[in-house]
């Protein structure tokens, strides 16, 4: 009976410092998630990852209760204390070896030769279907992280390329104003050169009234001078001017 309540005492404490364990893991997680919340900007919401239990010895016995010991007694104090304490049970008869205690014993060697044999193959054998839920779980994750970032990066190139749309806008504006500006002066042009041409025109006109007016003051004046000249001076110009022909030739 006793060796039962030792077993039973035994796997309440391996539920009771897993219990702990998890308390612990999940008050941490909730710890870290609270100080994410009062600090929103500096870290942001950290998931929650696998908690992995605290070291044990002989399979249910906390590492604590030897660091305990130590402080106490040395490196020997937690052995030397459980020999001790079965010792006085075993010889005061308060722990009876019966027959059920050496069940109990062969049944602890059984599930030690299983846990040292089997324990790693089946341990990794769990992890590997844990890692594989944890990825499958992951994969959705990155696969909308990476989605998301593709998203960001064409968000990126369409910027990139408003930004361009409003340089070409810029260069259509500009090249609007210097067509603008090439019209106005070609109509510059063509005002000076319309109004160039009604003064060359003015000008031109000016000057054929002024030849005509000098050419029928010319004709005036040859026609008053001819119609003065008589018959006998007419003559003697006439024989002057052979005269005068003659004296060059002899010269």
């Amino acid at each position: 009976m006793l060796s039962r309540a030792a077993i039973l005492t035994g796997q309440s404490s391996k539920s009771l410092v897993a219990t702990c364990l998890r308390t612990t893991g999940t008050s941490a997680v909730s710890n870290q998630v609270a100080k994410t919340d009062d600090k929103p900007s500096e870290v942001g919401f950290q998931r929650p990852v696998r908690q992995e239990p605290g070291k044990v010895r002989m399979g249910f016995i906390p590492e604590e209760w030897f660091q305990f010991f130590y402080k106490k007694t040395g490196v020997t104090g937690p052995y030397t204390f459980a020999v001790t304490l079965s010792t006085y049970l075993v010889s005061k008869e308060i722990y009876v070896l019966e027959h059920e205690y050496y069940t109990g014993l062969s049944l602890i060697i059984m599930w030690t030769y299983g846990i040292k044999k089997l324990g790693p193959k089946l341990a990794a054998y769990l992890d590997k279907e844990i890692d594989e839920y944890e990825g499958q779980w992951n994969e959705s994750r990155v696969t909308q992280k990476n989605t998301l970032g593709e998203q960001i990066t064409e968000e990126e190139k369409a910027q990139w390329s408003m930004e361009g749309q409003n340089l070409l806008v810029e260069a259509k504006r500009e090249n609007v104003a210097l067509q603008l500006e090439a019209n106005y002066r070609e109509r510059l042009v063509q005002v000076y050169s319309e109004v160039k041409k009604r003064l060359d025109f003015q000008v031109e006109k000016q000057e054929i009234e002024r030849r005509i007016s000098h050419k029928n003051l010319v004709d005036w004046v040859v026609a008053k001078v001819r119609a003065s000249i008589t018959a006998d001076q007419e003559k003697q110009n006439i024989n002057k001017c052979i005269s005068d022909l003659a004296l060059l030739a002899k010269a």
